[in-house]
């Protein structure tokens, strides 16, 4: 009887929230209306998985479960939380991908949490990184997962790097990036003169850019090169990142800027050496943070190349409370 008028409550709500919902709305409204069985979903979410009645409702418009097979998403439920899954992560996990209330688990889930595991992710590990990259939920363990592992294992030396890669980069397991992530790796060890090593470091940095376009990658190394580092250079990597982030037009158009504050193409040169980062940010923000420092804090330009992470200072939250206080 309980749950009756616990659920009879939930449909006349979700009706409601529906209806409120298309009245808002500029677009006119369809015919549907709530049903049982998105009654039913609503239910579950927010009794057995923790959710918060507004976050059930706007999960159950894009997903609804079968009333007619209960015992499959109490199954799911239970073996999440059988492998170190928090009331927290469960809830976090179904906002984001409500679909793994319908994986089987003898078939899908088992194994695939059992490799992960033995590859290292054990413990606390495990709900991060598939919170981190929900689709690993769903990713097939023999066509992706498996396959992006052995990748990454032939380009990392250790297997505390691979750890360390997959922890920055979760979405790795589930790309299909075996010929792309070699290709890669050739391109800038053979045609860029860049050291294997200096290739897994930036790797391990830098997971996502390794999957860029292989031209991308080896107009950027040319690109540092031109500017006088060598690739066995401290700061190559850092040069190497920030210009991977901008287009040969925004890296003249920033240059520019730092002219019109009286910077000689020299001392940017300077700079740049000392703290790639400098020059990552954007036109207007370089722009703003220099006449702070010179006409606010007068500071000399030559201050600015000797220091150049100065560039990269929260004005607002750092130097200007500083001043008021």
């Amino acid at each position: 009887m309980a749950n009756y008028l616990i659920r009879n409550m939930l449909f006349c709500l979700q009706k409601r929230f529906l209806q409120s919902s298309a009245t808002l709305s500029s677009v006119p409204p369809s015919p549907t209306t709530a049903t049982p069985s998105s009654s039913y979903t609503v239910e579950l979410l927010v009794n057995s998985c923790g959710l918060s009645l507004k976050s059930a409702l706007s999960v159950s418009n894009k997903f609804q479960l079968n009333e007619k097979t209960p015992q499959k998403p109490q199954s799911v439920l239970q073996f999440l939380k059988s492998h170190h899954f928090s009331d927290t992560h469960v809830a976090q996990l179904i906002v984001k991908r409500p679909q793994v209330l319908n994986c089987r688990i003898h078939n899908n889930l088992k194994p695939k949490f059992e490799y992960l595991v033995k590859i290292g992710f054990e413990g606390e590990l495990l709900p991060h990184i598939i919170l981190s990259n929900p689709s690993i939920a769903e990713a097939s363990l023999a066509s992706k997962i498996k396959p992006s592992v052995q990748c990454l294992r032939l380009f990392l030396d250790s297997h505390e790097k691979f750890l360390t890669v997959v922890k920055r980069g979760p979405w790795l397991l589930c790309n299909n990036m075996k010929i792309l992530l070699k290709q890669n790796v050739d391109v800038l060890v053979k045609e860029g003169g860049v050291p294997a090593h200096v290739v897994e470091r930036f790797l391990i940095l830098h997971p996502r850019s390794m999957l860029l376009n292989p031209e991308k990658l080896i107009n950027a190394v040319n690109s540092v090169k031109n500017l006088g580092f060598e690739t066995t250079d401290t700061m190559f990597i850092h040069a190497f990142r920030v210009m991977l982030q901008m287009s040969e037009s925004t890296w003249k158009k920033k240059i520019e800027v730092m002219k019109s504050m009286g910077f000689s193409e020299q001392d940017i040169l300077k700079a740049f050496k000392q703290c790639p980062q400098c020059l990552s940010y954007s036109e207007e923000n370089i722009r703003k943070t220099l006449h702070f420092y010179f006409n606010t804090m007068k500071l000399e330009p030559q201050t600015i190349i000797v220091n150049p992470n100065l560039l990269g200072i929260q004005l607002k939250k750092e130097l200007v409370r500083g001043i008021m206080f």
